[in-house]
């Protein structure tokens, strides 16, 4: 019955799809250029296109002629989007992975200690609502390097998902669990590891995928900011150079690889949910 369902909501899937890119294509003709516009075409260099978004099929040559070559190098400005990708998901990782490391342990203090709870939660409540990008300047000030100052904004947006749901996880573990560890004088390390962390896995991991769709959103817009390197800069780019066709490209690109991360994610929880 589930195999049946996802097969019909492929189709569903598919069948939207191409109702949906048939009458982008369709509804998506070049006007017919006045005097005016001609004029302005021409002081643009030409640039007709500008008018109107890209359709589908100039999408799609787009992307057959960048992903036939996606990782050339032809200097600072001129690299392919699959380098582009690369240097954005490092940042990702990089400062995800240190949110894991900081979060889960801290969430673990708060969630087996009312008062640390009571204590830290002003710092939480002040700190989280904070714009990741509103950190850019103060983090560029300090450390003095664009690359590491986005690895730092990366860190503080995803680290907050992560600990309150670790925090909650681990305060919601059954009580006859602890009991039974309790009787067995485990000790608080081993009642972490061996009863804690199983139950609160799938919490954790639900905060670890929540941070991880909001960092690839955040590197996006910080490397606007930065430049240099990185799918947002790419995107910024490529506006700078008129090139919508590439920009809407891009997009696409940074869409599907939020989705891949959110289901890698996705199996992970459900691989250490247990059912009651």
């Amino acid at each position: 019955m589930i195999s049946s369902l996802n097969a019909r909501a492929m189709l569903l899937s598919a069948v939207i799809l191409v109702v949906l890119l048939g009458l982008w294509e369709l509804g998506n003709r070049p006007p017919e250029a006045t005097q005016a516009d001609s004029e302005y075409a021409a002081l643009m260099g030409g640039a007709d296109d500008l008018a109107r978004v890209p359709n589908p099929s100039e999408i799609a040559i787009e992307a057959a002629a960048q992903l036939s070559d996606p990782f050339y190098d032809a200097g600072p400005n001129d690299k392919g989007i699959g380098l582009q990708l690369l240097y954005s998901l490092g940042r990702v990782l990089s400062g995800y992975a240190l949110a894991v490391a900081v979060a889960v342990p801290l969430g673990f203090v708060i969630g087996m200690s009312p008062l640390m709870y009571k204590a830290l939660d002003p710092f939480i409540q002040v700190l989280k609502p904070i714009s990741p990008l509103a950190w850019m300047p103060l983090a560029l000030f300090i450390i003095k390097d664009s690359i590491l100052s986005s690895i730092f904004v990366i860190f503080i947006c995803s680290v907050w998902p992560i600990l309150i749901n670790t925090a909650f996880g681990v305060a919601g573990v059954r009580r006859d669990w602890l009991n039974v560890a309790r009787t067995l004088e485990l000790s608080r390390l081993r009642t972490a590891f061996t009863v804690i962390l199983p139950a609160a896995a799938p919490t954790i991991l639900t905060g670890m995928r929540i941070s991880i769709g909001i960092a690839w959103l955040v590197i996006v817009a910080a490397e606007m900011l930065v430049g240099g390197t990185g799918i947002g800069y790419y995107v910024w780019n490529e506006w700078n150079n008129l090139d919508l066709t590439s920009v809407v490209f891009s997009i696409l690109m940074i869409g599907v690889i939020g989705m891949l991360l959110d289901l890698s994610l996705s199996a992970l929880t459900r691989a250490v949910t247990y059912a009651d």
